[in-house]
């Protein structure tokens, strides 16, 4: 008599912390629901931008709710390097990255997690290269709930929430990067499109000074940073509003822009 087909595992995406890299961290259970925890409290296999800060989010799990294995028995695979650096379609000139291989453990029926180092994995993240993997295996994908900076920001920007894009980052050489913000200035005007965009904490200062001194006086802007901790502060205004303003945002915060009329 044949064996019945083993049961493929789910993959859930897990969503983390959005206080990676911050001076402070929000209590877990503010910034996550019970029923995520738990589920990421029961899982003992994941997929990962780095296994050093998954370590870490698994123990503050764990001191809300106690993991199904202890810490050093959870199986950690990193997303390889290159999927940082050239993402994961080949946008960048390289081939798509093929994922389906760290899927193995699903293939076997266990269930596994996707975390990145903050927010949910796959959304201005690596990880997207996994989800498709797991339908093209037919693996079921679960997206747990939790914090999307990218989406917070937009709520409480009072821009336009029905037509948006998120950009990625801007360039870093400064005249490639105000070609792109005039680019996007113009876009918005001409389509009511609300542009989301992020940066590395270290370049919060040259980025918003490019935006202020770039942007034509009645483009309003919009900065969110250090969502869901204490400190957070969320401020959107026309931009001759800002030039009136000492402020330039600190160097180690991550920081949603977005811009529109």
């Amino acid at each position: 008599m044949n064996s019945s087909p083993t049961r493929l595992g789910t993959l859930y995406l897990v969503p983390a912390p959005l206080d990676f890299g911050c001076d402070t961290q929000a209590p877990l259970e503010d910034a996550l629901p019970s029923g995520t925890l738990q589920a990421a409290s029961r899982l003992t296999h994941w997929i990962c931008e780095n296994a050093k800060s998954t370590r870490a989010y698994l123990k503050r799990i764990d001191a809300v709710h106690p993991l199904a294995a202890p810490l050093q028995q959870q199986v950690i695979t990193e997303l390889p390097r290159e999927v940082h650096k050239k993402g994961d379609h080949g946008d960048k000139g390289s081939a798509p990255f093929d994922a389906r291989p760290l899927l193995a453990a699903a293939l076997g029926g266990q269930d596994m997690g996707l975390v990145s180092e903050a927010g949910m994995p796959a959304v201005a993240d690596p990880g997207s290269s996994v989800v498709r993997a797991a339908h093209d295996l037919g693996i079921a994908v679960v997206p747990l709930v939790g914090p999307v900076s990218l989406l917070l920001a937009l709520a409480a920007s009072g821009l336009n929430g029905q037509n948006f894009a998120f950009v990625g980052y801007l360039p870093q050489d400064s005249q490639d990067r105000q070609h792109r913000i005039k680019e996007l200035e113009a876009l918005a005007h001409k389509t009511g499109q609300t542009q989301l965009f992020i940066e590395t904490p270290y370049r919060n200062a040259a980025i918003w000074q490019a935006l202020v001194q770039g942007l034509q006086p009645h483009t309003r802007l919009a900065l969110a940073s250090g969502l869901t901790l204490a400190q957070a502060r969320v401020q959107s205004q026309p931009v001759h509003q800002w030039r009136q303003q000492s402020f330039t945002p600190d160097n180690r915060t991550p920081v949603v822009f977005a811009l529109g009329r």
